[in-house]
């Protein structure tokens, strides 16, 4: 099977053009402030009208407010919610949209566990875990901590570029794989050479 792509933290719509340009399936639009990558809705919108159909469009939350949340489906078109904090299944399920939920992954993380706890996510998204940073930490951990067996789709997320995603496709066989940093000039800037050398590695991984 095709290991899909999302390309994150999407702030111009030549980024987007550029991510839908290479191949991916996926955008991904943060909705955290503190965050160098973060959009408001005004400006996502503008980003989602550029897209050309059949990508899809992920919304990024943080512990946000459901209020928040809601507030923002009303204005952007999300396909999907990423869940990247201390979320309960109960917080994620009460929205009118498939989630998936991000973990970031220590040596000693259950995934089996977490995918028992969040069984009605559409897909677990494996994150390198440091201390007080929620996401887009540029660190990859250990992909043997994954278990072959984990009843949800992985997305695999954390470190990822060009020069190591087919090895990463290769080893975890996940079904997608995350970005932003690994194809970025800059927080927020994406380089187009770098994404199109992302998807050359994950094509690669699967000849």
């Amino acid at each position: 099977m095709r290991t899909r792509v999302k390309i994150c933290g999407i702030t111009r719509e030549e980024d987007a053009r550029a991510a839908v340009t290479a191949g991916c399936d996926a955008i991904g639009l943060v909705f955290y402030r503190p965050s160098p990558r973060y959009v408001s809705p005004e400006r996502a919108t503008q980003i989602v009208a550029s897209l050309p159909p059949f990508v899809s469009v992920v919304g990024l939350f943080v512990d946000a407010e459901p209020e928040e949340i809601l507030q923002v489906m009303k204005l952007v078109r999300l396909d999907l919610l990423q869940f990247h904090g201390d979320e309960s299944p109960e917080a994620c399920e009460r929205f009118d949209l498939p989630y998936m939920k991000a973990i970031r992954v220590k040596p000693d993380t259950n995934l089996l566990q977490y995918a028992e706890q969040f069984k009605h996510a559409q897909a677990l998204l494996l994150d390198a875990f440091i201390e007080g940073v929620p996401g887009g930490t540029g660190q990859i951990f250990d992909w043997n901590i994954i278990p072959k067996t984990l009843p949800l789709p992985v997305v695999l997320a954390g470190g990822l570029g060009p020069d190591n995603v087919e090895q990463a496709v290769r080893q975890v066989r996940p079904y997608a794989v995350d970005v932003s940093g690994g194809v970025e000039l800059n927080k927020g800037i994406k380089d187009a050479a770098k994404i199109a050398a992302f998807m050359r590695g994950v094509s690669d991984a699967s000849l």
